[in-house]
């Protein structure tokens, strides 16, 4: 339980300069002050993550992105007035004096309204920006509980906010508004869908002009052990191979019939897409602590309420296969 008091100190830690982890709907954010470009640089030290790559800032409300964007469109508005506060983030033109350490260089600036009630409130009582990338070290399987955080970041972090586990458990969607047309940068729990029918038109297809957005490299959201992706009715004869070749192996499915294999974790993932996004990164990180050779998981069904999960999986399988020093 987060009280009025861990609020206070947690606005005092940013406002000196300091780091602060916080529970959004989405994932638990690592937030520094995001107008002091010395601040938002520790953040980059603490994840080990590349200086170019560009951090969301977190507002209290729809009212603040004048302060941080220009040339707000009005398609910018309608999607504020219908999803903010929630799991959309606008990727705007950037306001003169927004730091290049906060775009990673661009010109560009990415505005999110979190829901959660712990981060709304801290928020307000800090009356600016916080950038906040996800709080676990770069590429890595995204923090959902304040334990998660506090197991890989450790006292690099002032201050951790417990807010209890995140509601949806994947990032956010991330909608690029910066050009001629809207486009989707990264899926997320609201659907590409529910964008265009809030826009009144389809989101554009991404080019190779689209800005940088946070999650969006080929290798992100991984395990430090190998993941590999298996249809249903592969997955158990992959298991039994690896088990044959001497290989302790982790199993995410939606099946809880669970073969007779004493070699694997054996994990039952929730069949709904929401229940499945909530548990998702948890999962992963029960299996990669069970200290298996491989994490296999099922593919899930490759419909549009499954998009933002089937994304986070391609992408972490890409991730778990390349060493934390590369």
């Amino acid at each position: 339980m987060v009280s009025d008091r861990d609020i206070e100190r947690a606005v005092a830690i940013l406002r000196s300069g300091g780091l602060v982890a916080f529970p959004t709907e989405t994932v638990y954010g690592l937030g520094a002050d995001a107008s002091s470009p010395e601040a938002v640089r520790k953040i980059f030290v603490v994840k080990g993550r590349p200086q170019t790559h560009p951090l969301i800032v977190h507002l209290a409300d729809a009212v603040q992105m004048a302060q941080w964007a220009r040339d707000i469109p009005a398609a910018a508005r309608r999607l504020a007035k219908k999803f903010w506060p929630g799991p959309l983030t606008m990727v705007l033109g950037r306001a003169q004096g927004v730091s290049d350490v906060v775009t990673g260089g661009q010109d560009t600036v990415a505005l999110r309204v979190p829901s959660h009630p712990v981060a709304r409130q801290l928020l307000a009582r800090f009356g600016g920006g916080i950038a906040a990338p996800s709080a676990n070290r770069f590429g890595r399987l995204s923090a959902t509980t304040a334990e998660h955080v506090r197991r890989e970041l450790g006292g690099a972090v002032d201050c951790v906010l417990d807010g209890g586990a995140a509601d949806v458990g994947i990032e956010s969607t991330i909608v690029d508004l910066s050009g001629a047309a809207p486009r989707l940068l990264r899926p997320g729990w609201i659907t590409a869908e529910e964008v265009a029918s809030a826009l009144g038109a389809p989101l554009a297809a991404g080019g190779a002009d689209v800005p940088r957005a946070p999650g969006t490299l080929a290798t992100h959201y991984a395990p430090q052990t190998p993941l590999v992706l298996a249809e249903g009715d592969l997955l158990v004869e992959l298991a039994a191979t690896l088990v044959r070749q001497g290989r302790k192996v982790a199993v995410l499915a939606f099946s809880a019939a669970r073969p007779l294999f004493p070699q694997a974790a054996w994990l039952t993932a929730p069949r709904e897409a929401a229940g499945y996004a909530h548990a998702l990164y948890a999962s992963l990180r029960t299996l990669e602590a069970a200290g298996c050779d491989t994490i296999l998981v099922e593919k899930p069904p490759q419909t549009p309420e499954w998009a933002a999960i089937n994304d986070r999986l391609a992408r972490a399988a890409a991730g778990s296969s390349v060493p934390d020093d590369a």
